[in-house]
């Protein structure tokens, strides 16, 4: 039995390469800020806090896919898998899936180390059995896990529709890099946000009590803290729509006044009513993720919806390489 009380393991070079991430992505003629910087530990709390709102339908839908069809999922699946939690977050989704999939070892995954080692030693208190593995880590860009992971029965988990964030290619090229490391029997199983009325998607990235607008707008201090930049988050806005010309929900800050923002080794002239670009969230007709499933290495299985069909549930086999 692999030691049950290790701590999160850092990707290798982790952080080298954040400040100059961010002062390109600023610098850009449409300037960007990673969605993957939303989630420093306020950031992961706020969330958390999302997720509870009555606007913010996709975690509670698929919430609900999972108990009404946890069992066929377990079936689809089988026990012992070594289950890895892409975007962990606090855990809790995964967490409920225990009881039926009975996972050997434990692998949640977030760019977050603190809030992750925060969650699982939470989590080490109630399942004293499953031998846990947190790993800090961006997989936005690569997927290296250390050693102490099983290589036997991978299943990742990705619910949440995160894969939304990534463009259609990136979508293609990320799931790659999963099909490369679930081996000979491994396999997906990932949540997708299916399009929907416009009015619905709206609501749910820009809600009445403005949680998401402090999500988004704290980006700005995240970027503060790791770049010395000297953003005013007072003179900024939120924005978050969908667009259905790119079939997207896009979330911008935008400038309320004309600022010079300063940071290490740069600085920028915003205009009023310019847009920093901060996360996008793709929606996929399930013909479509099932398609891009496919290029990436992986046969859908089984699918689950809920009775709106509004999100589903794709447990995806690995085909051999």
């Amino acid at each position: 039995m692999l030691n049950a009380t290790s701590t999160a393991v850092p990707a290798a070079n982790d952080g080298l390469h954040v400040p100059a991430e961010l002062d390109a992505s600023l610098r850009m003629r449409q300037a960007c800020i990673s969605p993957k910087f939303l989630y420093d530990p306020l950031g992961s709390k706020l969330f958390e806090a999302i997720c509870e709102l009555p606007e913010y339908y996709p975690t509670r839908t698929e919430a609900g896919i999972f108990d009404l069809h946890g069992a066929e999922i377990a079936r689809a699946v089988g026990a012992g898998c070594t289950l890895i939690d892409l975007g962990a977050g606090n855990c809790a989704k995964a967490a409920g899936l225990f009881p039926l999939l009975q996972p050997r070892q434990y692998v949640p995954v977030d760019i977050s180390a603190e809030f992750l080692h925060d969650a699982v030693e939470g989590l080490r208190q109630r399942f004293r059995h499953i031998d846990m593995r947190p790993v800090a880590m961006d997989f936005s860009s690569s997927l290296d896990l250390p050693d102490s992971v099983l290589e036997e029965r991978r299943l990742f988990f990705y619910p949440g529709s995160s894969i939304g964030n990534f463009t259609p290619l990136e979508a293609r090229e990320f799931l790659q890099r999963v099909h490369a490391q679930c081996g000979r029997d491994g396999g997906l199983l990932i949540g997708i946000d299916i399009v929907k009325d416009h009015a619905v998607l709206d609501a749910a990235y820009d809600d009445a009590l403005g949680v998401t607008a402090a999500f988004n707008l704290n980006v700005l201090r995240h970027v503060n803290r790791l770049l010395d930049a000297d953003f005013d988050i007072r003179q900024w806005r939120h924005r978050g729509f969908y667009n259905p010309a790119q079939g997207r929900v896009e979330m911008h800050l935008e400038a309320q006044t004309v600022q010079q923002v300063t940071w290490r080794g740069g600085s920028r002239r915003f205009a009023a009513g310019e847009w920093i670009h901060t996360e996008n969230s793709y929606k996929y007709r399930q013909s479509d993720a099932i398609e891009l499933l496919g290029q990436a290495g992986f046969a859908a299985t089984r699918v689950w919806t809920d009775p709106k069909q509004w999100f589903a549930v794709i447990y995806a086999r690995a085909l051999s390489h």
